[in-house]
């Protein structure tokens, strides 16, 4: 690690960014997990996260297709969203939830609370328990700062993500379009994603949703890819029995609840059917 950041800060004396970078690398350390309550390797300091989901959002939506045209379809997916987001480790950030146009069967969070939610995926869905694990699942990404923890991992400490980071973006060197194609192509490890289920379980179920709904998503988007590939497996890379842990956990610790939502209707209503409207050219 050590002589990878050397390499990085003699390439940006360089380039004239040196000071940026030593202050930058001086933040470097690690973060305590709020799911895990173990320390990973971050980078980049907590206060960053709202301010980059904030910056990057509207590329995102921008680079998917733009925001499905239904009020009612979108005010329906946030009210699910803000209702699991209340019981997760950390209620206090100000949560957005988007469905988006493209035809892709994914999902993804972007730093600080912005979550969204492709139409390819919710046209695999079949009831809002599903969507609610869908979104505990993509929170729990957020609550673990699991996509600054990627980069981290991935040693992304270069100009593009200085000068971002920092807010000095000089002429070309940083566009938004870029450093928005890094967020989506990323991908998460197989213990991020063991730990974002079972976390997105236990947000799903004190929220009053149905677990067995996270177990059917799985299995519905498993099926799908052994006939084609999927986007979501390729940010979110299946750790080994993935449904059976979680078939294990909601035998463990939800067996005993009643009384839980499933919200099949719902979801047509709300979702479903209007998505069977013609789509945007």
């Amino acid at each position: 690690m050590e002589v990878f950041i050397v390499a990085k800060i003699i390439m940006l004396r360089q380039s004239g960014l040196f000071t940026l970078a030593l202050i930058f690398c001086f933040c470097i350390g690690c973060a305590i997990n709020p799911i895990t309550g173990e320390e990973d390797l971050m980078f980049y300091p907590e206060d960053k996260d709202i301010a980059i989901g904030k910056k990057y959002a509207p590329e995102v939506e921008k680079q998917l297709d733009g925001k499905i045209a239904n009020e009612d379809l979108q005010n329906y997916i946030d009210r699910i969203g803000q209702k699991i987001a209340r019981v997760s480790q950390r209620p206090d950030l100000e949560y957005h939830f988007v469905a988006l146009q493209d035809e892709s069967t994914n999902a993804f969070a972007l730093p600080g609370g912005y979550v969204f939610v492709l139409r390819g995926m919710l046209e695999k869905l079949t009831s809002e328990s599903q969507l609610a694990a869908l979104l505990g699942h993509e929170i729990a990404h957020v609550v673990a700062r699991d996509s600054m923890a990627a980069l981290s991992r991935q040693h992304v400490v270069d100009v593009l993500m200085v000068a971002a980071i920092a807010g000095r973006a000089p002429g070309e060197a940083v566009r938004a379009a870029s450093l928005t194609r890094l967020f989506l192509d990323l991908r998460y490890s197989r213990e991020d994603e063991r730990e974002a289920d079972l976390a997105g379980l236990a947000y799903m179920t004190a929220a009053g949703y149905d677990p067995h709904g996270a177990a059917e998503l799985i299995q519905s988007l498993e099926d799908e890819h052994t006939v084609k590939q999927i986007e979501f497996f390729s940010t979110h890379p299946s750790p080994r029995n993935r449904r059976q842990y979680i078939t294990q956990e909601i035998e463990n610790k939800y067996s005993h609840l009643a009384g839980l939502k499933t919200g099949k209707e719902d979801y047509h209503s709300h979702v479903l059917q209007p998505l069977k409207g013609r789509r945007p050219k």
